[in-house]
């Protein structure tokens, strides 16, 4: 089965056409499919068009999240809601195009964990998105290690065995093609259409870019060193550690061949500083320690609350 989630924060004016032109590509493939949209606290009347659509089909599914949580909560609210063993998350503003979806599908069957969509003629302002967004690609790239031109793009097919467990946060629903491959998947790319947007307006300015930047240092953290946080911490530590016992060291030469007074030099305070902080960074490792400790033994929490769904059986959590 093909689950295909779709997060919407004011989107009234796309949601028909979205649908209609899902319809057109998903019904030819002659398999079972459902369509998840996931209200991410919409202001206009997207709850209302949703409601309308799933009373008229029932492989459309909604999630009415209770309110905006961002792009990335509401992405992973449909993943764990979708029973599929394909799981294609799209962007509902018409800029995806559900026609794409088929080649999506042709190129997971040739082995890949997860096929990534490539905006390669991209219809964003070249200033104002597309230059940032192949500053930020380059960077995650070098520092993943996972060669993509576009981690922004939403429209990705993922099996469900790479995403299963996965937990989101900030605006990291673009580097689930990242844990895929660090937990030994396959992950490719091929170029898909890209739409000028028709209704509404972009939820998204400049600013994304930095967030994408501290969430990519977020992600290499975590791989590296979620089970084992002192290494950082500590390490860091040990560097003010080293500093204050040679800024000690220094003063003391001064002092003793030099005759210089401990009073003349910023030597001391160095010392005082740089030790307490050593202390300090190291005894929050200890506290990470624990944190961590408490984290992988304890169950974990939703990023999202859901105010109600439609067209769904019970699931158990």
């Amino acid at each position: 089965m093909l689950s295909i989630t779709i997060p919407l924060y004011d989107e009234a004016d796309n949601i028909k056409r979205l649908h209609d032109w899902l319809l057109r590509a998903l019904e030819p493939l002659n398999r079972p499919f459902e369509i998840i949209f996931v209200n991410d606290g919409s202001t206009d009347s997207t709850g209302d068009v949703l409601r309308a659509i799933a009373g008229a089909d029932p492989r459309v599914k909604v999630i009415n999240l209770r309110r905006n949580y961002g792009q990335t909560a509401a992405m992973m609210a449909g993943i764990d809601f979708a029973s599929g063993d394909i799981i294609i998350p799209m962007d509902g503003d018409l800029q995806n195009d559900p026609a794409d979806i088929p080649r999506l599908l042709d190129k997971l069957e040739e082995g890949y964990d997860v096929v990534s969509g490539w905006r390669k003629d991209r219809k964003d302002g070249r200033f104002r998105r597309n230059l940032p967004s192949k500053i930020a690609n380059w960077m995650i790239s070098r520092i993943s290690g996972v060669e993509l031109s576009d981690y922004g793009c939403s429209l990705k097919a993922y099996r469900r065995d790479v995403v299963k467990g996965v937990r989101l946060y900030g605006e990291m629903h673009r580097f689930i093609p990242i844990y895929a491959y660090w937990q030994g998947g396959r992950v490719t790319e091929i170029p898909v259409q890209h739409h000028r947007r028709q209704f509404g307006r972009s939820k998204y300015g400049l600013e994304r870019i930095f967030k994408v930047v501290l969430d990519m240092i977020v992600i290499k953290f975590l791989d590296r060193y979620s089970t084992k946080p002192i290494y950082v911490f500590g390490g860091f530590g040990f560097v003010c550690f080293l500093i204050s016992f040679a800024s000690g060291a220094y003063a003391l030469y001064l002092k003793l061949i030099k005759g210089i007074s401990f009073i003349l030099t910023p030597l001391p305070l160095l010392v005082v500083m740089t030790f307490t902080t050593g202390v300090t960074i190291t005894l929050i490792g200890l506290l990470a320690e624990i944190i961590m400790r408490t984290y992988y033994e304890s169950q974990q929490k939703s990023v999202y609350l859901v105010k109600d769904t439609l067209n769904f059986e019970t699931v158990e959590r």
